[in-house]
């Protein structure tokens, strides 16, 4: 059972942490009655002592933050953590290293999860009974904070056996690389603009259909940005998509669609409906993602080919190198900023994958 200090002023730890480059960091957050992840527990541990810091607090946090966003953090599968850190502080890390990234770079799994990670390198099986924990209430319940501090308990340990092995293979700067790839504004873009790309079974659309599902995906997700509510909250797939299907043109032939709501109708029908005739004059501009035709599966399999023949040589998985998604991307959109472009894998593999293409 780790030791742990709950602090409830945030800025009363500013001196603690201050004084270390690096600190393991991880968060616990809850979203499932709002569109952005409310963040809910910061667990921070340094080389001696570990901290559940409270943000849901109304005590002085500025102080905290400036000093915890300088900091060089330790993380594990960083992605949602540094997304609700943006969100709730409006800024990221200045630098991270990732125990994930890192695994993975040395021929472990490469979406392996922290408690994998620890009961590799240090032979302890850790608890995960509180994995569905509300972590709005307060008072927090002991054995949710104990869990929350096991959660950093490992991480600064674990960073230093990784990076010594990463350094003896010659890879750390890759780790280091790779989790830079993770403080890019660009991964967490909530803009209204790729909401149809989260709308399940819109793919198949086209013209006048697919113009309108465009139109009501990117209504619906600033409306849920806006009221601050999980984008299903505000209108289900399966309606919104019946509704881009049927282009209604009025607020009657709208409530007349099996699963609209009545309120639906009665607070936002018009803008619905304009939203769908504006999208008329879109038909020509907002067509599906076309299916790779035989010469682009062709090349993609070849591509894999490669990449898999690079991925036994570094003893590491073909996912590390680059993902199946990352090499179709580079085939359908013709996109030359891939990570597979860059760093460590532009000469191993991107430079070999450009004169494929």
């Amino acid at each position: 059972m780790p030791e742990y200090l709950f602090v409830d002023h945030p800025d009363d730890i500013t001196e603690n942490i201050s004084g270390h480059a690096r600190l393991g960091v991880d968060t616990e957050f809850m979203r499932e009655k709002t569109y952005f992840a409310r963040l809910c527990l910061i667990q921070i541990s340094t080389a001696n002592d570990i901290y559940c810091v409270d943000p849901l607090v109304e005590a002085g946090q500025s102080e905290f933050w400036k000093e915890l966003l300088g900091r060089s953090w330790v993380v594990h599968s960083a992605r949602q953590d540094i997304e609700v850190v943006t969100q709730t502080a409006g800024a990221m890390p200045e630098e991270i290293f990732d125990t994930q990234i890192a695994a993975g770079l040395l021929g472990m799994p490469a979406q392996m999860g922290y408690a994998g990670l620890v009961k590799e390198l240090f032979d302890v099986d850790m608890a995960k009974s509180h994995t569905r924990a509300d972590w709005t209430k307060r008072p927090l319940r002991d054995e949710y904070l104990e869990y929350a501090a096991e959660d950093v308990e490992y991480l600064l340990p674990a960073a230093d056996i990784l990076s010594e092995k990463l350094e003896q293979k010659g890879r750390l700067e890759w780790a280091h690389q790779d989790s830079k790839l993770l403080l890019d504004p660009s991964l967490y873009d909530i803009s209204g603009g790729q909401a149809i790309d989260r709308l399940k079974g819109a793919r198949n659309f086209r013209g006048a259909k697919r113009a309108a599902a465009v139109r009501l995906a990117a209504w619906r997700e600033n409306e849920a940005i806006r009221r601050d509510r999980p984008r299903q909250w505000i209108v289900r797939d399966n309606v919104l998509l019946d509704i881009a299907y049927k282009l209604p043109s009025s607020e009657g032939q709208l409530a007349g669609i099996e699963g609209v709501p009545p309120k639906l109708v009665s607070r936002v029908g018009q803008q619905l409906i304009e939203a769908i005739g504006s999208a008329k004059s879109d038909e020509s501009i907002y067509q599906p993602p076309q299916p790779p035709d035989e010469a682009q599966k062709a090349l993609l399999k070849e591509m894999q080919s490669q990449v898999a023949r690079c991925a036994r040589d570094l003893d590491v998985a073909a996912e590390t190198v680059a993902s199946k998604r990352e090499l179709s991307a580079v085939i359908t959109t013709g996109t030359r900023e891939s990570r597979v472009f860059q760093g460590w894998r532009k000469a191993l593999i991107g430079d070999q994958l450009l004169q494929m293409l």
